[in-house]
C-alpha cells in the first residue's frame, strides 16, 4: 500500500488585518513594566499591535494595544469608544519564533497558542500620538527568542538551585522550568520568607511572572497560589514576610483574572505594620493597571502625612505612577523633599528621594 506523507505544516505571513500589509515582529518597549507585552505598529495604517504568548489574555492584550496607540495616556485611552474612535481584531495563531502565522496551531512539535491583537484609531487621533508612538518603537528592543525545542524541554530545579538563580537574577531558566515543573513556583514561595530583602523582592517578582504561565494554563491554580498568599493575614500579620510584594507582583501580571483582588488589600491599610507593604504592592499594580486603582487616591493620600519615612515614600510612589496631580501637590507640603526611600526596579533595591518618585512635568 503506498503511503500517505505527513500532512504539511503550513504558515503564513502575518498581515494587519486592517489593510492587509505585512508587519514586523514585535517589540519590547523601553519601558519594563510588569507583564507589559511587546509591541509594534502597521508601516501602512498605523495600527498598534501588542502580543500575548499564550493567546488566553486578549482583554490585557487590548488593553496594552489600545494605551500604546495613545501614546501611554490613560485618560485618552479610556475615554474613547470602539468603533467610533478606533477598530480592534486579533491574528490567532502567532509564533513570534518564526514570525509567522501557523493555522494549524502546531508547528514542529510545538504548540502555537499565540495572538496578536490590533488597534487602530482613526486618522484624527493618530494625528496626535503617532509621532510619541514612533519615537517610542525606535527605542524598543529586540523581543529574546528562546533557543529550539526549548518550549518542549522539561527543565527542573531544586531548590537551592533555584534560590541560586533567584540571587543572580536570571529570570528566564526559572520561567521556563515553571512551564513544567510545579515545584517551581513552592521553591519561590519558600523565598519569601528570606531575610533578604532582595533576594525576598526578586523572588516576589519573578512569582509573579510566574504566576501568569500558570494562569495560562492552569488558572484554577494561580488562583489557589494567589489565595495561599492572603490566608495568612486571615489571623495575623507576623507571616506577612514578602507575601504582599508577591500579591503586588502577582495581580499586576496577570490583571485580567485578579484585579478582584485589590479590595483585600485596601482593608490590610489600616494596619500600620503592613501599610508600606501594601502601598508598594499598590504601586506595582499601577504601574501596568492605574485604572484599577485610580480610586484608591483619596485613600492613600492621607499616608503622604505619616510618620514612617517608607509608608510616606510609597504613599507617594503610588499617586506619582498614577500621574495625579495629588503627588506634586503633597510633595509640595513635605519639609524634606530629598528625603531618600528603596525602591525595587529592574532587579535591584535603589534609592531615590521623593523628588524623583513624581514624574516630570505632572501639574
Amino acid at each position: 500500500m503506498k503511503q500517505i506523507p505527513p500532512a504539511r505544516e503550513s504558515t503564513e505571513e502575518p498581515v494587519c488585518p486592517f489593510c492587509g500589509t505585512a508587519i514586523d515582529r514585535p517589540k519590547e518597549p523601553e519601558t519594563h513594566r510588569p507583564g507589559q507585552m511587546p509591541v509594534e505598529r502597521c508601516a501602512s495604517c498605523g495600527a498598534v499591535y501588542t502580543y500575548d504568548v499564550s493567546g488566553r489574555n486578549l482583554g490585557a492584550a487590548f488593553v496594552e494595544a489600545l494605551v500604546f496607540a495613545c501614546n501611554l495616556d490613560w485618560d485618552l485611552a479610556w475615554s474613547l469608544l470602539p468603533e467610533e474612535d478606533y477598530l480592534q481584531q486579533d491574528v490567532k495563531k502567532y509564533d513570534i519564533e518564526t514570525h509567522r502565522v501557523v493555522p494549524g496551531g502546531f508547528y514542529q512539535g510545538r504548540k502555537i497558542s499565540g495572538a496578536l491583537f490590533f488597534v487602530r484609531l482613526q486618522h484624527d487621533l493618530q494625528e496626535v500620538t503617532q509621532e510619541g508612538v514612533k519615537q517610542k518603537l525606535e527605542r524598543a528592543a529586540a523581543v529574546l527568542l528562546p533557543p529550539a525545542d526549548q518550549d518542549t524541554e522539561e527543565i527542573t530545579y531544586t531548590k537551592t538551585e533555584v534560590e541560586e538563580l533567584v540571587r543572580a537574577y536570571q529570570v528566564d531558566p526559572i520561567l521556563r522550568a515553571a512551564r513544567h515543573d510545579k515545584k517551581t513556583i513552592r521553591h519561590l514561595q519558600r523565598l519569601l520568607c528570606s531575610n533578604d530583602d532582595l533576594l525576598r523582592l526578586r523572588a516576589a517578582e519573578i512569582l509573579g511572572r510566574a504566576s501568569a504561565i500558570t494562569a495560562a494554563t492552569e488558572p484554577k491554580a494561580a488562583v489557589a497560589l494567589l489565595q495561599g498568599l492572603f490566608y495568612p493575614f486571615t489571623y495575623s500579620n507576623a507571616s506577612s514576610w514578602g507575601a504582599i510584594e508577591a500579591i503586588g507582583e502577582i495581580i499586576a501580571n496577570v490583571p485580567t483574572l485578579f484585579a478582584g483582588y485589590i479590595s483585600q488589600l485596601y482593608q490590610f491599610l489600616e494596619d500600620e505594620q503592613l501599610q508600606p507593604k501594601v502601598l508598594w504592592a499598590l504601586s506595582r499594580i499601577a504601574m501596568v493597571r492605574p485604572d484599577l486603582v485610580r480610586r484608591a487616591t483619596t485613600r492613600v493620600l492621607p499616608f503622604t502625612r505619616s510618620a514612617n519615612p517608607e509608608t510616606r515614600g510609597y504613599a507617594l510612589w503610588f499617586l506619582g505612577n498614577l500621574g495625579v496631580p495629588e503627588a506634586r501637590e503633597s510633595l509640595t507640603l513635605m519639609e524634606d523633599i530629598n528625603e531618600e526611600v528603596n525602591i525595587y526596579e529592574d532587579g535591584q533595591i535603589v534609592q531615590k528621594t521623593l523628588s524623583q518618585l513624581i514624574p516630570e512635568g505632572l501639574s
